[in-house]
Parts: C-alpha cells; sequence; structure tokens
C-alpha cells in the first residue's frame, strides 16, 4: 500500500521531482561513464603488460623504493638508480616452484644503454632473458623477421617500431644479421659491445615505453652493467686459475714462484690475458642461474594475485627480497592511471555531498508543500513509520529510475564514440586505453555499482526529510484547510 502511495505523489509532483531524477542522473551519468572508462584502461593496460612484460607477479630486491622492470617508480631518482641484483636466486626459486597456482616463471636481468645501428644512436632499454623460458611466458610477443632469441647466444631483438624509426632517420632498414653497438658507462667506465640482430619483433599491445625495449642475451646486460657473475658451483678451476686467487699479487710475477706449477699450467702474458678476459666471467654463467634482477611469475588464476603475493612474501623475508603484482613492476603508467581513479572517484564524492544537499533542498521543499496531505495522512492514523516509508520509498524510486537513465546515458555515449573510430594523438593517454584507437566495453559491474550508488544517494538523501516530515502535526492540516 505504501508502495503504490509512493508512486502516485512521484507522478502527482512530477514537477518538482524531475529536478531531483535529472540530478541523480546526472551524477549517475559521470560516475558511470568514468570508471568504465577507466576500467577499460586498467583491463587494456594488464593484458598488455600480462601478457607481454611482466606477468602476475615479480619477485625483487627489497628496498625503500619500488621498482618497475627498469628502474625506479620515483621519476626524480631514476636517473640515478641502479636495479640491484636479486639475492639467493637459487633458493627464492625453489620456493617460487614449490608453490601452488604457478603457472610459468622466467627470470630478467634489466639495464639501459645506447644502442648505435646504421649511424642512428638512441637510448634503450635493455631486457636480458632466460630464452629457454622467456617467449612461452609472453605470448603477446610477435616475431615479426627472424627468429627468437635462443638460450646461451650473444644477440639482440629489436621492434618493429625501432625498425621502422631507424629505416626513417638513416634511410635503410636493419637486416637480420645487423651488427648492434651498446655502449653503458657507470662508476666502473665505460662498457661497450657488439651483438648480432637475431629478429624482428612486436608487441600486440604496446604500452608506453615497451617499443623502446630490446630484448637480449643476459650476458651482455651483466657486462654492461658490471655486475660480477657468480660462476657456477660445479665449475672446476683448474690449477693456475687457483693460483692466481689465493697468491699475494707481488709473488704472481716471480718468476721461481711459476717454476713449481705443473706445465701444463704454467703461467704466461698470454695466460693472464686470457683469464682476465670478459669472455673468462661468463662461463657456465646459466648452468647456476647466474645474476638475476628480477623472477617474473604467471598465474594459472590472476584473480587469486593478492592472496599468492602475501603467502609468498612470508617466505621470501629471510632472503631480503618480495614480490610485487604487475601493477607495481609496469612502473609508472600503470601507477598514474590508478592514482587518476582514485582522484576521480574522490572528485564524484564532493559531487555527491554537493549534489546531496541540493536534493535535501528540493524534496524539504516539496514537504513543506505537502504539509496538508501529510497532516491528514497523521490524522487518520498513519504511524510514523508509515510516513518514513512513504518519503524513503519515493526518493528510493526517484533515485533507483535516475540512476537507470544515467547508466543508459552513458551506454548509448559508449556506443557512439565507439562507432567515431576516434584515433587518439597523445602517446601517454593511448597507452593509458590500451590504444590509439578508443574502443570502450560495456562493464556490468560498473553499472551494477553505479545502479547501487543512485539508490544509496536516494536513502541518504531521505534521512533529514524524514526527521522534519515527523514533526508535522494533524493540526497542520487543519489549518491549511
Amino acid at each position: 500500500m505504501v508502495f503504490f502511495l509512493a508512486l502516485r505523489n512521484i507522478y502527482k509532483n512530477f514537477k518538482n521531482n524531475a529536478i531531483i531524477i535529472f540530478m541523480i542522473a546526472v551524477i549517475s551519468f559521470i560516475f558511470f561513464l568514468g570508471n568504465v572508462v577507466m576500467e577499460n584502461s586498467n583491463i587494456s593496460l594488464y593484458q598488455a603488460f600480462n601478457s607481454s612484460l611482466t606477468g602476475d607477479v615479480v619477485i625483487e630486491k627489497k628496498g625503500d623504493i619500488t621498482m618497475n622492470l627498469f628502474g625506479a617508480n620515483t621519476p626524480v631518482i631514476d636517473e640515478f638508480f641502479e636495479i640491484p641484483v636479486l639475492p639467493a636466486y637459487d633458493y627464492i626459486m625453489d620456493i617460487v616452484r614449490a608453490q601452488e597456482g604457478v603457472k610459468g616463471v622466467t627470470s630478467q636481468v634489466s639495464g639501459k644503454a645506447f644502442l648505435d645501428v646504421l649511424n642512428v644512436r638512441d637510448p634503450v632499454l635493455l631486457c636480458g632473458i632466460n630464452a629457454q623460458t622467456y617467449f612461452s611466458m609472453f605470448p603477446g610477443i610477435t616475431l615479426e623477421e627472424g627468429r627468437l632469441l635462443q638460450s646461451g647466444e650473444y644477440g639482440a631483438m629489436i621492434t618493429l617500431a625501432r625498425a621502422q624509426k631507424i629505416e626513417k632517420e638513416s634511410g635503410r632498414y636493419p637486416k637480420i644479421g645487423e651488427s648492434l653497438l651498446f655502449t653503458s658507462g657507470g662508476a666502473l667506465g665505460f662498457k661497450i659491445r657488439e651483438v648480432p640482430l637475431v629478429g624482428i619483433y612486436s608487441y600486440k599491445n604496446p604500452g608506453l615505453f615497451m617499443n623502446e625495449i630490446v630484448i637480449i642475451d643476459p650476458q651482455t646486460v651483466r657486462v654492461l652493467n658490471s655486475i660480477q657473475v657468480a660462476a657456477s658451483s660445479d665449475y672446476q678451476l683448474s690449477g693456475s686459475e687457483e693460483f692466481l686467487l689465493t697468491s699475494d699479487i707481488d709473488k704472481i710475477f716471480e718468476t721461481d714462484t711459476f717454476s713449481t706449477q705443473e706445465a701444463d699450467d704454467e703461467f704466461s702474458v698470454e695466460f693472464l690475458q686470457s683469464w682476465l678476459s670478459e669472455s673468462k666471467s661468463e662461463i657456465n654463467v646459466n648452468s647456476a642461474g647466474g645474476d638475476w634482477n628480477f623472477i617474473i611469475i604467471n598465474l594459472e588464476n590472476s584473480g587469486k594475485t593478492g592472496s599468492f603475493i602475501n603467502k609468498i612474501n612470508k617466505k621470501l623475508e629471510p632472503y631480503d627480497a618480495v614480490a610485487v603484482d604487475w601493477r607495481t613492476s609496469a612502473g609508472v603508467s600503470t601507477i598514474l592511471l590508478l592514482l587518476v581513479r582514485i582522484l576521480f572517484n574522490a572528485g564524484m564524492f564532493l559531487v555527491c555531498v554537493a549534489g546531496i544537499i541540493t536534493v535535501i533542498n528540493i524534496i524539504l521543499i516539496s514537504v513543506f508543500r505537502r504539509t496538508r496531505e501529510i497532516g491528514t495522512l497523521r490524522a487518520i492514523g498513519a504511524s510514523d513509520v508509515y510516513i518514513s516509508l512513504l518519503v524513503l520509498y519515493e526518493n528510493i524510486i526517484l533515485s533507483a529510475l535516475a540512476g537507470a537513465i544515467g547508466i543508459l546515458l552513458g551506454s548509448l555515449l559508449i556506443n557512439e564514440i565507439n562507432s567515431l573510430n576516434f584515433r587518439i594523438p597523445n602517446d601517454l593517454i593511448a597507452s593509458l586505453l590500451g590504444g590509439d584507437v578508443i574502443n570502450l566495453v560495456f562493464i556490468p559491474q560498473i553499472a551494477f555499482i553505479t545502479f547501487i550508488l543512485s539508490v544509496l544517494l536516494g536513502v541518504v538523501i531521505s534521512v533529514y526529510p524524514i526527521h522534519v516530515t515527523l514533526k508535522i502535526e494533524p493540526i497542520e492540516a487543519v489549518r491549511q484547510g
């Protein structure tokens, strides 16, 4: 009975109620459309990074500064930040492999250098990979020319976008087998390495910086980063090598010292040069795992990423390592999107507060105009609960209707935007939206949340008007005739 009376009152006072419907519909429309855009961006970014670069979980060395796969997430210090080597790599890998729900795991050593090819010089991000497991982890990497980097070989792969940029600047397209020269500098001086181009690839959905990445063998990255590679435990040193490691530096060049060495281990200048060569330090790197910056993990169920991170972080505490999600390891662009979403919804909260105040004032005006009606109901025995439910039902119905209208208008606008095939000229916005063409998808969860929010607004705007309504006495109806 109360519900039908509420419907009658809404129809009877439609002009006043139309303002309430309009205001709540506008709030619902903005909330729905804004969150649909950002959720589409979130999904696109997740698909791009998860299938091409970060996986679901990344394990890195614990520190005061959060890292992405190529540096610090704090832009101010990123230029001076060196990615630390992951400690206790073998033990951590054993922990990861023992975890339930792990679909795939690989390792990465990262760096930054300048790439020189065909007289074109550009800064690049180096992704030193375990080729044996890397490409099976990331289906978002598509081979365009050549072949994939193989385990144990020296070589590099560049993106199709970089190859086209080189062609534009040099007038010649880089060919497979072309020499790629990498240079880096640091406290230990300059490092130069030359490796062949083995393949050209593309990302199905490249993020903001992914076209800057060069996939390369980990040995080269370690040399460019001046990383001291730990030798394998099963690598046996020769007698001369043990002698060099254990002898006093002044005694190395004493001629009588080497007379005690076996003939096949006799010291010479040639032997010393060979032993000190950088290629010697890279023997058997892969057999012990070498020095890596990150362990990248794909889960069978990405929806359980949070619980997986919490569980494995407890086991990683003794090893000075920490597991982070894909968003942290992807870097600034994904964190920026999360920040924008938080700020947007904080702004929506303020809009809702302003809207609630305005709507309450409109409802109070309506209540005062209906003093005679409400006083009459109380005069014929309507209880406080009955009056309260009447006002509450009216406002909930209005808010629910407004929410539905806002969602409908938002859906129509999404379809209209998609039909325009609008291209985004800004690279940052394009990366946040997951492509250079706007293509938004209707998300039922956001629609449901929007509808619930509009209903809750109806409840909130009813609290004070109900309080005022219950103060109206039957005598007021008599006074107004």
